[in-house]
C-alpha cells in the first residue's frame, strides 16, 4: 500500500542488520510507537535482540546499526536511547504524506490483506426466539456485527450467521404459554405456570392467534390438567419446589401436544414465526444483518444429529450407561462426560450443537468464530472436545465471550428476565438513546469485560459522550468543507508543505496509525480498539480546530489544512462504518 512508512522503516533497519550481522538477517524487527513523543515516532529493540543472540553489548550493537542505517528522506533523526533502543523521528513530509494516501484511497484506506481472502464464519446473537431481544442481547449483536465488519475490512471472506434454536423445550414452553393465554381469552381458566413466559408479547400473540383462528384451538381446563402434578405453594423457593414447577410445566406441554394433535404444530410454528420476525426486524433496524439464518430443526430433519452421534460412536468416543449414550468428553479436557442421547431415544441439546459444528466444518470455513454469552464459558471444552473427537481441527474454532451489559437508568439497575417478562428490550433502548449510541457504547469495553451501560451519558450532547464527541468532529469538518471554495477532487494533489505546526504533525501521525489499529483489532477480535482510536483522533482534531483557523487567507496553507481535515473526516467515516455508527454532517 502507498505510504506505508512502517514497512519502509523496517526495510531500512533490515538493510542495516544485514550489514552489521548478516548471519542474523532474518531476525524479526519490531517497531513500536513510543508513548512519549519525545522518544521519536518509532522505536525498536533490534539491538537488544541481536545482543542476546550474539552475547554482546546492546549499546555497541545499536551504535553499529545506526552507523549502517541508510540515509532516507523519511527519517529526520535516528538515535540511541536507554539500554540500546533505537528511536526514529520522521521527517515532517513523511508524516503529512499520509494525508495524500487517505484522500487517494478514500473508503478503502485502512483495508488490510491480513485475512488473505480466507473464508470465515461469525455466528452471533443466536438468542432463543422466545421473546423480544433485550439489552443483554444487544451487546452481542453490536459486538458481532462490528467484528464481522472489521474482519471483512481486514481481508477475510466473512459469513454472518444466526443459529435459530427452533427445536427443543424452550420453544415448547413458548408455544404452551401462547396457547394458555389463548385459552384465557376464550374464557378457560387455567392457572398460568410461574415458569412459563410471562411477557405482554405472549398475550399479544394469543390475541392475534384467536383473531386469526377463532375457537379452533379451544380445549377444556379439565382435559388439560388431567393427570398433571400440582404446583407447590407460590412462596416456596427451595430446589424441590423449583423441580416440581418444571415437572408441572413439562406435563402441561405433554397434555397440550396430546389434546391439540396436529394443531400443536400450528400453535408452535405461529409463536416461532412471530418471535423470529420480531427479532429480524429489531436487528435490521439496529443495522445488524445476517447472511444465513440456520435452523436447529434442520439438523434433525436432515439426519445430521443422528449422523454426528453415530460418528462419535464409530470413533469409540461413546459409551452406554443406564440406557443413555454418553460422550467421553473428559478425555478431551471437560470436567465430566456428557449425555448425547437420553434413555428415551431423544437427543440432547449438546448433540445438536455437535451436529451444528460438524456442519460448519463441512461447509469448509477456514475459521469459525462463535460469539457466546459469558455464562457459556463452561460449554467451550465440551464443544472443542467433540470437534477433536470427530478428527476435525479444533484450532479453526474460536469462541469469543460477551458479558451481558447492565443498563442503569437514574442510577437504578434494570431487571432482565425473559421468562418473567420484566426486561428492557433492545428496541426500547434504541428508542431512547438511538442506534448510534447503542452501537458505540456496547463496544466500548473488551467483549469479555463487564459493561455498565450509562443511559444518561449515552443521551448527553457533551464531550464526555464519546460517540457525540467523534460525530461532532465529523460535523465540524463538514462545516469547514462547505465554506471552502476549492475542488475536493484536487485536494489529493495539494502541496502539504505548509503543515508544520506540531498539532498538525500529531494529527497526521494519528491518521497513520489507523492501518495498524485495523490489523491489531482484527488479530485480537477487538473492535473496541477502533472506538478508542477514533476518540483519540477526534481529540487531536478538536484541539487543532480550537487552536488554529482552517480557512486562512494564504491559499496554499488553507488548502493544506482543508486536506488534512478532509483526511480526518475520511478516517472517521471508515472507522465508524466498521462500528455501524452514522456520520452526521451537521449537529
Amino acid at each position: 500500500m502507498a505510504h506505508d512508512v512502517k514497512s519502509q522503516l523496517t526495510t531500512l533497519l533490515r538493510q542495516a542488520l544485514e550489514s552489521v550481522a548478516p548471519d542474523f538477517a532474518d531476525l524479526p524487527i519490531h517497531l513500536e510507537r513510543p508513548r512519549d513523543p519525545a522518544h521519536g515516532d518509532f522505536a525498536t529493540n533490534l539491538a537488544m535482540q541481536l545482543a542476546k543472540a550474539q552475547k554482546k553489548n546492546p549499546r555497541d550493537i545499536a551504535a553499529r546499526l545506526l552507523a549502517e542505517l541508510p540515509l532516507s528522506i523519511l527519517v529526520a533523526k535516528a538515535e540511541m536511547a536507554g539500554a540500546g533502543f533505537i528511536n526514529l523521528t520522521l521527517d515532517p513530509r513523511a508524516k503529512t504524506g499520509i494525508v495524500r494516501a487517505v484522500l487517494t484511497e478514500g473508503g478503502d484506506f485502512g483495508r488490510s490483506t491480513l485475512g488473505g481472502g480466507q473464508t470465515l464464519q461469525v455466528e452471533f446473537v443466536s438468542a432463543n426466539p422466545t421473546g423480544p431481544l433485550h439489552v443483554g442481547h444487544g451487546r452481542g449483536a453490536a459486538y458481532g456485527a462490528s467484528l464481522a465488519n472489521l474482519l471483512a475490512f481486514a481481508g477475510w471472506d466473512v459469513t454472518r450467521e444466526y443459529y435459530v434454536n427452533d427445536a427443543g423445550r424452550q420453544m415448547d414452553i413458548l408455544g404452551l404459554s401462547t396457547w394458555l393465554r389463548y385459552l384465557e381469552l376464550c374464557g378457560v381458566a387455567v392457572p398460568f405456570p410461574p415458569n412459563a413466559y410471562q411477557g405482554d408479547y405472549v398475550r399479544e400473540m394469543a390475541r392475534q392467534l384467536r383473531q386469526a383462528r377463532g375457537d379452533k384451538y379451544l380445549r377444556s381446563a379439565a382435559d388439560l390438567l388431567a393427570g398433571t402434578p400440582g404446583l407447590p405453594a407460590a412462596e416456596r423457593d427451595d430446589d424441590e419446589a423449583k423441580a416440581a414447577r418444571e415437572r408441572h410445566l413439562d406435563a402441561l406441554i405433554g397434555r397440550a401436544k396430546a389434546l391439540l394433535g396436529v394443531d400443536w404444530v400450528d400453535v408452535h410454528q405461529y409463536a416461532l414465526a412471530e418471535q423470529l420476525a420480531d427479532c429480524r426486524d429489531d436487528l435490521e433496524q439496529f443495522g445488524v444483518s445476517f447472511d444465513v439464518w440456520f435452523s436447529e430443526k434442520a439438523l434433525y430433519d436432515t439426519g445430521l444429529v443422528a449422523r454426528a452421534v453415530d460418528l462419535l460412536a464409530e470413533k469409540g468416543h461413546l459409551y452406554v450407561q443406564n440406557g443413555a449414550r454418553w460422550f467421553r468428553s473428559t478425555a478431551f479436557g471437560d470436567e465430566k462426560d456428557r449425555v448425547v442421547q437420553r434413555e428415551n431415544g431423544l437427543y440432547t441439546y449438546f448433540a445438536s450443537d455437535i451436529a451444528y459444528h460438524l456442519n460448519k466444518f463441512e461447509r469448509g470455513f477456514a475459521r469459525v468464530i462463535n460469539i457466546w454469552g459469558a455464562d457459556h464459558h463452561g460449554y467451550i471444552p465440551r464443544v472443542a472436545g467433540a470437534i477433536k473427537a470427530l478428527d476435525l481441527d479444533a484450532e479453526r474454532l474460536h469462541v469469543a465471550l460477551v458479558q451481558f451489559a447492565v443498563l442503569y437508568r437514574n442510577g437504578q439497575k434494570a431487571p432482565m428476565s425473559t421468562r418473567s417478562g420484566e426486561f428492557v428490550t433492545l428496541r426500547q433502548l434504541r428508542g431512547e438513546v438511538g442506534n448510534d449510541a447503542c452501537r458505540f457504547f456496547y463496544i466500548l469495553r473488551k467483549s469479555d469485560q463487564h459493561l455498565d451501560f450509562d443511559l444518561d451519558l449515552a443521551m448527553s450532547q457533551s464531550n464526555d459522550n464519546p460517540v457525540y464527541y467523534i460525530q461532532y468532529a465529523h460535523a465540524r469538518i463538514c462545516s469547514v468543507v462547505s465554506q471552502w471554495p476549492g475542488d475536493l477532487e484536487a485536494l489529493a494533489e495539494t502541496n502539504l508543505a505548509g503543515l508544520t505546526h506540531p498539532r498538525e504533525l500529531a494529527l497526521a501521525n494519528q491518521l497513520a496509525q489507523f492501518r495498524e489499529i485495523i490489523d491489531n483489532a482484527a488479530r485480537d477480535l477487538a473492535p473496541h480498539l477502533i472506538a478508542f482510536y477514533l476518540k483519540d483522533l477526534a481529540g487531536e482534531f478538536h484541539g487543532w480546530y480550537n487552536a488554529e483557523r482552517m480557512l486562512v487567507d494564504d491559499p496554499a496553507l488553507r488548502d493544506a489544512r482543508v486536506a488534512l481535515a478532509l483526511a480526518v473526516r475520511q478516517v472517521i467515516r471508515n472507522g465508524l462504518a466498521i462500528l455501524g455508527v452514522s456520520c452526521p454532517e451537521s449537529m
